[in-house]
């Protein structure tokens, strides 16, 4: 059987380094599987993150050969370089051990970017029903597939380089609550996202868009944000 050299960090929040392992390849063969393979047949404690296995929870993410993606639906074959394989947790997060990495910072951004909605009636109101074929609800749509699986944060050189940047999935957030007219407060929405790590700190560099594997456009969302934050300056709303 032929096997694969794959390269995986080990250790935790004070540090650590590349462990490596021979791997059998096998066809039809996930990133996900071989990290499997490894916690199953060579070290049983090694630690990683994972649910669904079938893209719909976003929490197997990681960094494999420096990109962020999704391991359950990586396949091998389309990563494989000199028959190597790296991985790795994801970057802009703090490591809790090997490759699960601690979601804490990038959700509390996403509460800090506005994204809880302010309702406009009780539960106890009928529901408002709204046309489905609008272009703001159209978008809105569209945002809310964002299963906050962090890859864009990952792939975000801003956050890189500015720890108070609110990153791309909050500020998605923030534009499709922005855009929803159910929505009782949209200036308090303005007001978290144009501060200090708010949408104007974006390079429009675009990794996000790139390598987002339900294919949203973050970059757009942000760059909405921007054109909305500064019409509402303008117009004395803020």
């Amino acid at each position: 059987m032929q096997e694969m050299d794959v390269s995986v960090w080990r250790g935790d929040a004070n540090g650590g380094g590349l462990e490596h392992f021979k791997v059998p390849a096998r066809d039809s063969q996930t990133i996900l599987d071989v990290v499997a393979w490894i916690q199953q047949h060579a070290d049983p404690t090694l630690s990683y993150r994972y649910a669904c296995r079938v893209g719909m929870c976003g929490s197997c993410a990681m960094m494999v050969n420096g990109v962020p993606r999704w391991t359950c639906r990586t396949h091998v074959k389309t990563v494989l370089k000199d028959n190597a394989i790296t991985i790795a947790p994801l970057r802009n997060l703090p490591v809790i051990k090997d490759l699960a990495a601690d979601m804490d910072p990038f959700f509390d951004k996403w509460v800090a970017a506005g994204g809880v909605h302010h309702p406009t009636r009780t539960r106890d109101e009928p529901i408002e029903i709204l046309d489905p074929k609008t272009p703001e609800r159209v978008e809105t749509d569209t945002g809310i597939e964002c299963i906050n699986c962090s890859v864009c944060y990952a792939a975000c050189d801003t956050v890189s380089n500015n720890v108070d940047f609110l990153g791309p999935a909050a500020l998605q957030r923030a534009w499709t609550l922005y855009l929803d007219p159910k929505d009782a407060d949209p200036n308090a929405i303005l007001d978290a996202v144009s501060g200090k790590g708010g949408c104007h700190n974006c390079h429009s560099q675009g990794s996000c868009t790139l390598h987002c594997p339900n294919g949203l456009n973050p970059m757009k969302a942000i760059a909405g944000l921007k054109r909305a934050t500064v019409s509402s300056f303008f117009k004395g709303g803020r």
